[in-house]
């Protein structure tokens, strides 16, 4: 799909300037290798993205060929659809194919209504290569968080057998205060890898003689099976989650009440709206749904909140969810988390009464750069508001045309902060040591802490001879 030369300028059009468009648009740009266009039908969202970034805006209905012809995509090499409408995202995909031939074309699709039918995105049908709905991404990460007690970010890397961690080291963990080359004694059978640790905000070199301490945000990296014995040696064990509150019955609470349920949690929904607590209390089959507002303090109390393990508030409203939450917390819900659209908002919350701050755009942005990233990139993720970045590539080649295949992992020169942490081949998990030698088609995991330096960890990594799949 994409030329071999890693160097090249990649032409990208943006169709949305909402929160998820500006998002992508603030990552993209800032790397050096990309050219970004916005679309949008707001004049004063394209000219206050223009005075932030270096970008070429074109104002008009993103699905219009004129409109598309002006932005450039007869030469872009990637169209990516991220407006309101699920309708104007798959016909500006249609438009670009039919005209144009754009070679990857990506849209946003909220509706179930349409996302529940593969087939309308199968080779024959619609010209949508890869189809993203935030909803769809924001539910799954809330409910691996669920699973994991304790975890600020749980996120999958090769199909799920390999899963990154993030969480708040606290004293009791038997890790606090100890260094981390003493991890394999403290956990002998256990293979994990520390690849971040973040101490009042800023990122730490990790050496074998670093030190966790209580507060440190730490971010490690371990076999699906492992993960649970890991945590709690940084932090006191928690019991599963039994009792879960969620402020929301639309898309994500809906989907999150239905996913819990099967897991034979104890759900309650809180959902202002008559007509929508109704329809789902019809479509779910244990959770309660109350109809009513999560901030009225008297109807938590008597929905006995102080026994609720997590308390979700997922409403549109990032606000609400914000004073939801925090009256659930001093009421006595164990956890809470709050889904904020505004990463300001996001940072200030999470070092308050709220455990974890859901961003939608960080959470999605990180699906649309695995599309994006040059080589054969199979996920990515995006971390700390989009400051950080957790990738997993196929390495290619041989010790002739790689820099990196056949090499030690400590022969390997990095960028200041990246950091290689697992190794997958075939089935195996291997986690990075300083001998551990890199093979063409390894899948590599690697967390960059300053998400700069993505472009020369690109070209180090994926090779000159590189192409995208």
């Amino acid at each position: 799909m994409l030329g071999s030369n890693l160097c090249a300028l990649m032409k990208i059009v943006i169709l949305g300037a909402g929160q998820v468009g500006r998002t992508a648009a603030y990552q993209l740009a800032r790397e050096e290798a990309n050219e970004v266009t916005v679309v949008d039908t707001n004049d004063e969202l394209l000219r206050d993205l223009q005075d932030r970034l270096d970008i070429r805006t074109v104002v008009g209905n993103a699905s219009y060929p004129t409109v598309l012809e002006a932005a450039g995509v007869a030469d872009a090499d990637i169209l990516v659809a991220l407006t309101s409408s699920d309708e104007v995202n798959m016909m500006a995909c249609e438009v670009a194919y039919t005209l144009y031939r754009t070679p990857t074309k990506i849209a946003r699709i909220r509706s179930p209504e349409y996302t529940r039918h593969p087939k309308l995105f199968s080779d024959e049908s619609l010209s949508v290569d890869v189809w993203i709905s935030p909803e769809q991404l924001v539910t799954e990460y809330v409910e691996r968080l669920i699973r994991y007690p304790g975890a600020l970010q749980v996120l999958d890397f090769a199909g799920g057998r390999v899963r990154l961690v993030g969480l708040r080291a606290r004293k009791g963990g038997l890790l606090v205060g100890q260094a981390l080359r003493g991890l394999r004694e403290h956990i002998p059978n256990t293979e994990a890898r520390v690849v971040a640790i973040y101490r009042n905000g800023r990122s730490l070199q990790i050496e074998g003689d670093t030190v966790i301490e209580d507060g440190d945000e730490v971010f490690f990296l371990a076999a699906k099976n492992d993960i649970r014995r890991f945590m709690a040696e940084i932090r006191k064990e928690e019991k599963p989650v039994k009792r879960v509150v969620i402020a929301g019955g639309g898309h994500i609470g809906y989907a999150l009440a239905r996913e819990l349920e099967k897991n034979n949690n104890q759900v309650k929904v809180i959902e202002r709206d008559p007509k929508r607590a109704r329809k789902i209390s019809e479509n779910l089959e244990n959770a309660i749904v109350l109809e009513g507002d999560a901030a009225d303090e008297e109807l938590l109390v008597e929905e006995n909140i102080d026994s609720c393990d997590v308390f979700c508030a997922l409403t549109n409203s990032e606000e609400a969810n914000i004073l939801s939450a925090m009256l659930a917390k001093r009421l006595g819900a164990a956890k809470v988390m709050a889904l904020i659209n505004k990463p300001s908002y996001a940072e200030i919350v999470q070092s308050g009464m709220i455990d974890v701050a859901i961003s939608p755009q960080t959470i999605t942005i990180g699906s649309l750069l695995t599309h994006v990233r040059r080589g054969d990139v199979v996920q990515v993720h995006s971390l700390r508001r989009g400051a950080a970045e957790a990738l997993e590539a196929i390495i290619h080649g041989d010790h002739r045309s790689s820099r990196v295949v056949g090499k030690k992992i400590e022969e390997i020169v990095l960028p200041e902060g990246a950091r290689i942490g697992c190794v997958v081949r075939g089935d195996e998990v291997i986690m990075a040591h300083h001998d551990t030698i890199v093979q063409a088609d390894d899948h590599v995991i690697l967390f960059i802490t300053d998400r700069r330096h993505v472009d020369q960890v690109e070209k180090l990594f994926l090779g000159e001879t590189s192409g995208r799949r």
